[in-house]
């Protein structure tokens, strides 16, 4: 069975690059992107069943992104993750669910909770 390909949008480098190991490492294929236009660039190229973006992004956020997502693509599940900004993460998860994320968690999170919920979502998917 082919691996799932998950996109991972975040403009914290490390933090991207922490999923995108732990997420290596349970056998999926992941590719990145630094904010939403990237993340919209990469799909052109990339098709991907999940997507897991960061909200608080600079150029064109994670909510843009989610919208966007939820119009072009509604086959992909999307987990929107959020450390706050200038308010509470839950608002900014609250509007990410109302957008047409899938699920939300707010940072800093565990791996392990992470890795549940995508092979939740995943498994809905398939």
């Amino acid at each position: 069975m082919t691996p799932a390909i998950i996109l991972v949008v975040d403009d914290d480098t490390p933090m991207r690059s922490s999923m995108r190991r732990s997420l290596e490492r349970e056998g999926y294929t992941v590719i990145e992107a630094g904010n939403a236009n990237e993340a919209l660039a990469q799909l052109k190229h990339t098709p991907a069943q999940l997507v897991i973006t960061d909200i608080i992004m600079p150029d064109a956020d994670g909510l843009e992104l989610v919208f966007a997502l939820h119009r072009s693509h509604p086959d992909i599940k999307i987990i929107a993750i959020s450390g706050g900004g200038q308010f509470a993460p839950e608002f900014h998860l609250d509007l990410a669910s109302r957008a047409g994320a899938s699920a939300v968690l707010s940072k800093p999170f565990q791996t392990d909770v992470l890795l549940n919920q995508v092979r939740t979502l995943l498994a809905k998917a398939s």
